[in-house]
């Protein structure tokens, strides 16, 4: 991907990472640009780097070193490249930071490493150096780890207090108290630089009493954050439930386990819901929810989804004839998954009246470059009809077709696009 990209060849392990380094030049010499349909590939030339610096490198000392040289070449790599895809972030993300770490874990120079990691997170411009740390607490002593924090709030000190370089150095610090489960630290150091009134501090202040063990102290943070409150409210609730669990109030367990499941209804908020009020409930509450769900005027899709995983295929059709008028095809993205379940189902006319919604937004948006499906659909209308006996108050299949050609007759482009779909259409059965 570079300019000059050497191959990949066998190495003697004692060229002191001669390799590596030259490797390392090349890249960053380079001054040619990577489109985003080059980024995957960039990636994994810098991926093979860390492999074979991996395979011919067994000190760790000098392996910390060159992995520092490789984050400190963000710049002409994450610098010159459309990494909107995160495949080169994500070499330094994961591969390299999980490498440090191994080699970090087995360096006998301790405060030599501690240093270092000091200085490389001086210069993150790209946001990625900071992941050496994410394993700080497993290779450095504890003694080195609250220097460290130290040593971040002091640079912190340095700037205004909201000023963003002042916030990355106290971030790295939040960071480190976390992994030492210091919770009061870590409230020390939000409070300094953040503050706490915002309702992404009190969850993560309690969520890090939390992780320490202190489930009182945690719930009395996200207990300042009400039930009202939307911005965040899965992490809130699901935090909630943890803080519950661990003090073993029950019915507060089962008070928030109702509250997510009934934000979001579906097989698997179903399973976590059961989990804390017990399995043998299952049938009852398939029963009550789906009750509750029907006598809601409006549409929701999640709901409908819900109905249809749990198996009450005559409630969900019910459902959606019932809020035909509301079915609306600019919502392609669930009401699809949606049509298709109900027409593997055998529930031809439900799904009909959603590929119908679905056709008819396409036609009214009048964009050529999605036509194609809208005659795919128009198939799937006419071969629908074929198995519809009731019509149950909705337009028959002639009915509707006639309807669209009367009000888009003129969208010729469409019209070809249906192709001999147009031949089925009026071979149709008729309401």
């Amino acid at each position: 991907m570079t300019d000059a990209s050497p191959k990949r060849q066998p190495h003697d392990p004692a060229d002191g990472g001669a390799h590596f380094k030259s490797h390392l030049a090349t890249i960053k010499r380079s001054r040619r640009f990577i489109r985003w349909g080059e980024s995957a590939v960039f990636a994994r030339e810098l991926s093979t780097l860390l492999i074979d610096l991996e395979s011919t490198i067994t000190d760790p000392r000098q392996a910390c070193d060159l992995i520092a040289a490789f984050y400190r070449a963000d710049k002409s790599t994450l610098g010159r490249c459309d990494d909107s895809s995160g495949h080169v972030g994500d070499v330094f993300r994961l591969h390299a930071a999980g490498l440090f770490a191994a080699y970090a874990r087995r360096c006998p120079d301790k405060e030599w490493l501690a240093d270092l990691v000091f200085d490389l997170n001086g210069g993150d411009d790209f946001g990625v150096r900071d992941h050496v740390l994410h394993a700080a607490a497993e290779y450095l002593p504890e003694p080195l780890v609250r220097d460290l924090i130290r040593r971040f709030l002091a640079e912190a000190a340095r700037y205004p207090t909201g000023d963003f370089t002042g916030r990355h150095w106290s971030g790295l610090g939040e960071q480190l108290a976390r992994q030492l489960r210091d919770a009061p630290l870590f409230e020390q150091i939000r409070r300094a630089s953040w503050g706490v009134s915002s309702v992404a501090s009190r969850l993560d202040v309690g969520r890090v009493y939390l992780e320490s063990g202190d489930a009182r102290t945690a719930l009395s943070w996200f207990e300042q954050v009400p039930v009202s409150e939307h911005f965040q409210d899965d992490e809130r609730d699901a935090l909630l439930l943890a803080a519950f669990t661990q003090l073993g109030n029950q019915p507060r367990r089962e008070e928030v386990a109702w509250r997510i499941f009934r934000r979001a209804r579906g097989k698997l908020a179903l399973a976590s819901l059961l989990a804390v009020i017990g399995e043998d409930q299952r049938a009852a509450v398939i029963e009550s929810e789906t009750t509750a769900i029907l006598a809601v005027p409006g549409l929701s899709h999640a709901d409908t989804a819900f109905l249809i995983e749990v198996g009450r295929l005559e409630e969900a059709e019910r459902y959606l004839l019932d809020r035909a008028a509301l079915l609306d095809g600019d919502y392609y993205g669930s009401l699809v998954p949606l049509a298709e379940a109900m027409e593997a189902c055998q529930r031809p006319l439900s799904a009909s009246l959603m590929y119908r919604a679905l056709l008819d937004s396409i036609l009214r948006r009048a964009r050529s470059t999605i036509y194609g499906h809208g005659a795919r659909y128009l198939r799937k209308l006419d071969l629908l009809a074929t198995t519809i006996t009731d019509w149950q108050g909705q337009p028959g299949h002639d009915a509707y077709l006639a309807a669209i050609r009367q009000a888009h007759g003129r969208k010729s482009s469409f019209w070809a696009r249906c192709g001999e779909g147009v031949g089925l259409i009026r071979g149709g059965k008729k309401s």
